[in-house]
């Protein structure tokens, strides 16, 4: 992989709140940034937990905030609120595709409505002083839908564009395509981010070498499953397992850790909040740890199947 390309750490709603952005900076690192699951509006107000993940005293990794809107307006008190903070780069959520969301014509929804994606690019162009990027997918039904809004896209100041090339529809199953993502890039005059099935160097380096012109890969599962990919690619190289299991625990202890202090719950709480980590986590770890630690009732059961996991 070349060197000087951007390496992101994407959004996923449950999973990479500021405690898994915290702690992989901490043990593994490896990213240019981690971009926040998305920032917003329900029922007129703001979320207190959305504000609390990107609040500063939270992050200790750089981050770039993300948000979500259908309307011009319900983007423009998104911007003013996330400004709050003195974030001066926020991202556009226009590729989330659960259909609560897209049924609403946000994230994916919105791509079918090239008047809704102006109203949002007239807030970008309103708000010199912030820089703006955008992630999003081909389509919502099909991978056709993003060539109505390409003019629009590269008639606004954009930092870049994230495309993930999938439709909506698809979430995360099938192939992402790859066709797609270059025809997109052909056409694109912003810096194009790539994000979709990047699960091992060797799918980066596929993806780099037939789109070399790809300015960076955000890295969503992959990352989630392998915390130590990034700095993989940023390293060229790759530790021995042991060690890479251990850091691994290490990271795993540190969010275990943060959510101790910040959940209010009790010890339930905290096992229902750590375990999805497992949904991806560690993919070649055996049948036997990985249902010792899903079937742990109790903390300290818990964190005991997470140890011989990963050190024994």
């Amino acid at each position: 992989m070349d060197g000087n390309i951007s390496i992101y750490a994407a959004p996923l709603q449950g999973y990479t709140e500021a405690a898994w952005r915290n702690a992989h900076h901490t043990v593994f690192g490896g990213t240019d940034g981690y971009f926040t699951p998305f920032v917003r509006i329900e029922k007129g107000a703001f979320r207190n937990k959305d504000l609390r993940d990107i609040n500063p005293e939270n992050n200790t990794a750089a981050i770039v905030p993300q948000l979500i809107a259908s309307t011009g307006e319900e983007m423009e008190r998104l911007v003013a609120r996330i400004a709050e903070y003195d974030y001066t780069r926020m991202d556009v959520n226009m590729g989330c595709p659960f259909p609560l969301i897209t049924a609403k014509g946000k994230g994916a929804g919105i791509l079918p409505h090239p008047e809704r994606v102006k109203e949002l690019c007239d807030v970008i162009k309103r708000h010199p002083e912030i820089s703006f990027s955008v992630k999003m997918r081909t389509g919502l039904e099909s991978h056709d839908e993003w060539k109505a809004l390409i003019e629009m896209l590269n008639n606004t100041p954009l930092e870049m564009i994230t495309l993930h090339p999938r439709t909506g529809r698809q979430q995360y199953k099938g192939e992402a395509d790859r066709e797609a993502f270059g025809a997109f890039l052909a056409a694109c005059r912003h810096k194009v981010v790539y994000n979709g099935d990047l699960l091992t160097p060797d799918d980066i380096d596929e993806l780099t070498t037939r789109y070399p012109q790809t300015a960076g890969i955000m890295l969503g599962r992959g990352l989630l499953a392998r915390p130590w990919l990034a700095a993989e690619l940023r390293d060229g190289k790759t530790d021995d397992k042991a060690l890479l299991y251990r850091k691994t625990l290490q990271m795993h202890d540190l969010i275990y850790d943060h959510l101790a202090r910040t959940l209010e719950g009790g010890e339930q709480q905290l096992l229902s909040k750590i375990k999805p980590l497992w949904d991806y986590l560690l993919p070649d770890l055996g049948k036997k740890e990985r249902k010792a630690i899903l079937k742990s009732t109790k903390a300290v059961k818990y964190r005991e199947a997470v140890r011989k996991a990963c050190c024994e």
